[in-house]
Parts: C-alpha cells; sequence; structure tokens
C-alpha cells in the first residue's frame, strides 16, 4: 500500500552534509541530505535511526551551517526523514534563504536593491 503524503511544506532537491548527534546514545554520525523543506529533511543512509527518536542535527553547505532539533519521522531502506522541532531564529533564517536559493535555481537572488 503506498505511502499516505503527510508533508506540510514542499520538498526541494538540496545536496549537504548533516551531523547527526543523540546524546542519549552518544552517537555521532554523518549524512547526505538529499532533499529540505521548512519542516525536516531527507537523509540517505543505510542504517536509518527508528522513527520516533529525538536527535540534533547540524547541516552544513561549504559556507553556512544550521543547528536544530529534530525527531525521526520515518525510516526505510535508503534513508530516513526528520521533522525539524526547536530552531533558533538565527537559523530559521538560514534554512529559509536555502529553500529560496534552492527554488530559485543557481545566480538567481531574493535581495530587493
Amino acid at each position: 500500500m503506498p505511502q499516505t503524503e503527510r508533508r506540510r511544506e514542499p520538498r526541494v532537491p538540496f545536496h549537504a552534509t548533516a551531523e547527526i548527534l543523540d546524546t542519549q546514545a552518544n552517537f555521532r554520525s554523518s549524512f547526505q541530505v538529499r532533499d529540505l523543506s521548512a519542516g525536516g529533511c531527507y537523509l540517505e543512509t543505510s542504517h536509518p535511526i527508528a522513527p520516533g527518536k529525538n536527535l540534533l542535527v547540524e547541516i552544513s553547505t561549504d559556507n553556512e551551517f544550521l543547528e536544530t532539533h529534530a525527531t525521526v519521522a520515518f525510516a526505510e531502506q535508503n534513508g530516513m526523514g526528520l521533522t525539524f522541532s526547536v530552531m533558533q531564529p538565527f537559523f530559521t533564517e538560514v534554512l529559509n534563504k536555502w529553500l529560496a536559493h534552492a527554488l530559485l535555481g543557481p545566480g538567481k537572488s531574493t535581495s530587493r536593491h
């Protein structure tokens, strides 16, 4: 049976590195971000973490990063979806900038001069 679409925000393709920290299990690992939305992201991995697990996530590009708390929403054979929870305003601005850039495409700008 197909999985019901439950996303509240549209996803955009996005490539970055994500560091996941689980302080309860003393676990830290790196993953590749495949797509991103205002509400979460999808990480590629052959070893997904169980749904419901709360994590600290740091997503970084070549020149910026954001840090947020997230919960594993679902896990499948090749990856897992995270739902962002608590995010500081500065990092929300970074996320919004990344999303705007991904939606507009390379070379476009959202600034008004």
